[in-house]
């Protein structure tokens, strides 16, 4: 009798730490209770998801997933918990878009500039001077279409849930550029990929494709005469310490994506799927927002050093420079640019 007792009591052990694993990893956790005590006819699950992104703490992506997880785990009544994994702790963004693609890691914040490889159409954003300013951008990705290149990440088990911004790319050089003719003859850096290369040859330039972490020296000895990112990297990479020079030119405009793995996302009820949503959008503000004062932060720095900062008001000049880039890109994107130009106001 008592042998019997002492297995009932090792199974029952075994089943409650299986539920406890579960609960743990994202799975079925106690049943909801209404406010007066009782529980509810319906049970709803409880979830501990990961999210990765491989900027640092205090950067406006990571403020901005911290932001969505708080909303997320407001409106679930705490029952759907997102834990925010900066510094690439879960891998580089191509392994960590992989292990959402299986559902071992739930969310990712990414660039568009890899997501190309998942879904073309995303590969837009490569394409120089397409955007007037940051609000034709805005205007764009909040439009139907906007939207529908976010769902195009389904076929490879991805999932958009909203765009981050990711500020304009400009070009810096030793020596002043005040307007697009300026560009003509100088050596710029550009990072691998051919419409980079087409667009610094449209331009009169050389293109001069290098890894990252040799463009300061680069710089500094005049194996490049610039260099091209946006303001918080040209700060944070000390660039303008070796090149003083930027014109905000705003060639690319290249957004990042919040994304779930379609795995996990098709495992959700409705209700929690439109909690996520609904978190994932609302989170957008506190990312801009955050993006604004770290440019305003680094144009601080950039003129306090003795930056020389030339504002183009007027695109038109540089876009009519890359036609023939756009044209030769156009059949693969039509539909896009077709979008893009009417999202102009």
């Amino acid at each position: 009798m008592k042998k019997s007792t002492k297995r009932l009591s090792v199974m029952l052990s075994a089943i409650l730490g299986t539920s406890l694993v579960l609960s743990a990893c994202g799975g079925a956790g106690d049943t909801t209770k209404k406010t007066d005590g009782s529980k509810s006819a319906t049970e709803e699950k409880t979830y501990n998801f990961r999210l990765a992104d491989n900027q640092p703490d205090n950067y406006p992506t990571v403020l901005g997933d911290k932001k969505f997880a708080e909303l997320v785990e407001k409106k679930s009544d705490g029952r759907i918990k997102i834990s925010v994994f900066p510094n690439g702790q879960l891998g580089d963004e191509k392994s960590v878009i992989e292990q959402v693609q299986l559902g071992a890691v739930e969310f990712t914040r990414v660039s568009t500039g890899p997501l190309a490889e998942f879904s073309k159409p995303l590969g837009v954003f490569a394409l120089p001077y397409i955007f007037d300013n940051s609000e034709h951008q805005w205007n764009f990705l909040n439009s139907d279409k906007g939207k529908e290149l976010l769902k195009g990440l389904e076929a490879s088990k991805l999932l958009g849930l909203a765009y981050y911004d990711s500020g304009s790319r400009n070009f810096y050089t030793n020596k002043p550029v005040k307007s697009v003719e300026d560009l003509k003859g100088h050596k710029i850096r550009v990072q691998q990929s051919q419409i980079n290369i087409d667009l610094i040859d449209a331009l009169g330039g050389s293109a001069t494709p290098m890894p990252y972490g040799e463009v300061f020296s680069s710089l500094q000895t005049g194996v490049i005469d610039g260099a091209e990112n946006n303001l918080p990297s040209y700060v944070s990479a000390n660039h303008y310490q070796a090149a003083k020079n930027i014109i905000l030119d705003g060639h690319q405009r290249v957004p990042e994506v919040v994304m779930v793995s379609k795995v996990i996302w098709d495992k959700l009820s409705d209700k929690d799927q439109k909690i996520i949503q609904e978190a994932a959008t609302e989170s957008v503000a506190t990312e801009r927002e955050e993006w604004t004062k770290m440019e305003k932060d680094s144009e601080a720095k950039m003129k306090e050093a003795g930056v020389t900062i030339v504002k183009v008001d007027d695109v038109k000049p540089w876009q009519d420079k890359v036609k023939p880039v756009i044209d030769k890109y156009r059949a693969d994107y039509k539909d896009v640019l077709d979008a893009i130009d009417k999202a102009r106001k």
